[in-house]
């Protein structure tokens, strides 16, 4: 069953079936696109009332130190809720558009590499345990997987309207 952004973790989680934890987080398509951007195409809305691809960089990486916090919870046998933060206050009370890219970059490569970090400290056991996210029962491997496929969402989003 092919499942839309609107469902949330289901379709994330099915953009990253292939290929092991490590190799997800390592990919990094997103660095991949960004990195050769000029400022005007770093400053670029395709409408005015959406984010820039600088608040999309922040975002992306917003997200991930906010899920990442979450999976170290839940690799803890932490009881959390796994689902839901409001990224529209976050990237609104943000200065992601007064940052350069080479910034913006900078910092999401940290969080990654934080990131991988902590995915190879996790033991199999740990990557099994189960957390709630919305409606839906997970385990800590699948929230992890989800992240990722947030990000390639993005990327897909900033390929599609952006041409980029």
């Amino acid at each position: 069953m092919k499942h839309t952004p609107i469902e949330g973790f289901p379709y994330y989680f099915e953009l990253t079936k292939e290929g092991t934890l490590h190799s997800i987080f390592s990919a990094m398509p997103t660095i991949s696109l960004l990195q050769s951007i000029n400022a005007d195409q770093a400053n670029y809305r395709y409408e005015p009332d959406k984010w820039s691809v600088k608040q999309i960089l922040g975002h992306i990486t917003d997200h991930e130190r906010i899920k990442m916090f979450r999976a170290f919870q839940l690799s803890r046998n932490e009881k959390i809720q796994l689902w839901g933060y409001d990224q529209e206050f976050l990237v609104n009370n943000s200065r992601f558009n007064e940052l350069s890219m080479k910034l913006l970059l900078t910092d999401f490569l940290n969080v990654r590499k934080a990131s991988i970090s902590f995915i190879d400290t996790l033991s199999q056991s740990q990557l099994r345990i189960k957390g709630s996210a919305r409606q839906y029962e997970i385990s800590l491997e699948e929230f992890l997987r989800s992240i990722i496929g947030h990000e390639i969402h993005h990327v897909n989003i900033l390929k599609e309207r952006y041409d980029l």
